[in-house]
């Protein structure tokens, strides 16, 4: 029997990326045993364009493990679609089988009775960067009069220049451009929004972002959230996840989402890098501590873990910071000046954990 007993009182759908090994029905037991309220999977092999069809008989199980362990398919699962496909590829010839392979799990999705699908939106590449959104949004379109129900939802992105979602407006103007705008939405990425160079690091930052999504895509698009610590610091525009509290984020953030009441009722997916499952079903009772946080009773328990979670990814940060220093420097001396010594402060602040605060402060 597992350890992990899932949660029947939080109001947030905590979960994970789970392994479908052995057969996508084994997806739903593996979410249960670590206490999953949500969970996400890939349909297929995330390292080969074709994979084999599923046989009714797992169709079956899926369906079957779905109904008796109580998750409901069309909320509570956020399957994850290839890395390689892109749908913004300027080359006719490559975008054509991206689409091939994105409909196929748009199919698959369906056959489970799945309603929602989450992908990277792709690169740009060369080409002029608004065509290829005009590009992506029309294959969204195509895709939407080949399947039923299942609702398409674009992922934010860590990088800059051709990456299609580092910058949010890139989202708010590939949703204009969808016709059916009740089968297409958001996951925000805590890692992917970080790297892009936005900060939510701190309630006041955290609650700014939130803001700027809303004036920028609207709240009713935020289908789901990847949550995801990250190993660079602020702006770095890489996509290195870390488990909650040991990177440049710190705990604090984690608190901020699982009192967050607007992201209820969503599935709140951990892509942490964990070795095993375990590891996940620990994050999650966390973030039910967290949802429960007290700052009467929990402040100093609170300050404590940060302070033990934040130790734990000392190495990697630092690690990471040299290399996003010797990064900055060497933009800098080709830009012919000086980095200041405000940004060298701001990147020391982001080493620090950051602890809880009273209402006062």
């Amino acid at each position: 029997m597992s350890q992990f007993t899932r949660c029947s009182t939080s109001k947030y759908k905590f979960g994970a990326h789970i392994s479908t090994a052995g057969g996508i029905s084994k997806s739903v037991t593996n979410a249960f045993n670590i206490g999953c309220n949500a969970f996400a999977m890939f349909l297929k092999s995330p390292r080969k364009w074709v994979s084999p069809s599923y046989s009714q008989e797992e169709i079956d199980l899926f369906k079957k493990n779905c109904k008796e362990l109580g998750y409901n398919p069309l909320t509570d699962i956020l399957p994850h679609g290839q890395y390689f496909i892109n749908l913004a590829n300027p080359e006719p010839e490559k975008a054509e089988k991206s689409y091939d392979s994105f409909l196929d799990d748009l199919r698959r999705c369906e056959q489970l009775g799945i309603g929602l699908y989450n992908f990277h939106p792709g690169s740009s590449l060369k080409a002029d960067h608004d065509t290829q959104l005009k590009q992506l949004a029309s294959y969204i379109n195509k895709a939407h009069t080949e399947t039923g129900f299942v609702k398409i939802v674009l992922e934010n992105m860590a990088g800059t220049g051709t990456l299609v979602g580092s910058d949010l407006s890139d989202l708010g103007k590939v949703i204009e451009m969808v016709e059916d705008k009740s089968r297409v939405g958001v996951c925000i990425d805590t890692c992917h929004t970080f790297a892009a160079g936005y900060d939510i690091g701190t309630r006041e930052a955290f609650d700014e972002f939130w803001k700027n999504f809303d004036d920028i895509i609207g709240f009713k698009y935020l289908s789901a959230v990847h949550l995801n610590d990250s190993k660079a610091p602020l702006a770095a525009n890489r996509d290195l996840h870390e488990k909650l509290g040991e990177g440049f984020l710190g705990l604090e953030v984690f608190k901020l989402v699982a009192n967050a009441e607007f992201l209820r009722g969503i599935p709140i997916i951990l892509e942490t890098p964990q070795p095993e499952d375990e590891g996940y079903g620990n994050e999650i009772k966390l973030l039910e501590w967290l949802e429960n946080y007290s700052e009467e009773k929990d402040m100093q328990e609170f300050d404590t873990k940060s302070e033990s979670l934040h130790t734990n990814g000392t190495k990697s940060r630092n690690e990471q910071l040299a290399k996003f220093d010797k990064k900055t420097a060497t933009k800098t001396a080709k830009k012919g000046t000086k980095r200041s010594s405000t940004s060298k402060t701001d990147i020391a602040n982001q080493l620090r954990p950051k602890k809880a605060r009273t209402k006062k402060e």
